[in-house]
């Protein structure tokens, strides 16, 4: 399960990466690139917006999934939080 969980965050970190490349820093990004079709299509203010929520959007999947995951780790069979360890080390009692 977890293998699911690592490939659907990696999918996610690709679309955030899509998301955050095809945006400009001074508000150009897809609405200059694509300028007349997109304003007759979506109109630029609508086009930012997409972008803006897709980006939230693929943060709290990643956020989400990762926090997940978490529950579907396990913990090694060795391990028994040292209350083992104590009981094997004990030294042995001397008869008289």
């Amino acid at each position: 399960m977890i293998s699911i969980i690592i490939i659907l965050i990696l999918l996610a970190c690709i679309i955030l990466a899509f998301f955050i490349l095809i945006q400009n820093p001074k508000g150009g990004g897809l609405t200059g690139t694509f300028g007349s079709m997109s304003s007759q299509v979506m109109g630029v203010k609508q086009s930012t917006d997409v972008m803006e929520k897709g980006t939230w959007t693929m943060i709290s999947v990643i956020g989400g999934l990762c926090i997940i995951s978490v529950l579907f780790f396990q913990k090694p069979q060795g391990v028994d939080n040292g209350k083992a360890s104590q009981a094997k080390s004990a030294p042995a009692k001397k008869g008289k």
